[in-house]
């Protein structure tokens, strides 16, 4: 399989997962409070929504490279 195929298979499979999940989030450590040596830290949860012409897109750019990439 040559660089180009595996480039659209690629696209082509994150297009699908962005388009079925619609984002992702994941926890983020920070120091809300420091006095001295005591640390009082706050775990938070981002969420980042993909678009959804993004994925349409890249499931679109990963077609054509499977289909009109050179044998």
């Amino acid at each position: 399989m040559n660089p180009i195929k595996l480039i659209g298979v690629v696209l082509m499979v994150a297009g699908v997962l962005g388009f079925a999940y619609g984002g992702f989030s994941y926890p983020e450590e920070t120091t809300a409070l420091k006095l001295g040596s005591l640390e009082l830290k706050v775990q938070e949860t981002k969420t980042v929504d993909i678009p959804m012409i993004l994925s349409v897109g890249a499931m679109v750019v990963g077609g054509f490279l499977l289909l009109f990439s050179r044998k």
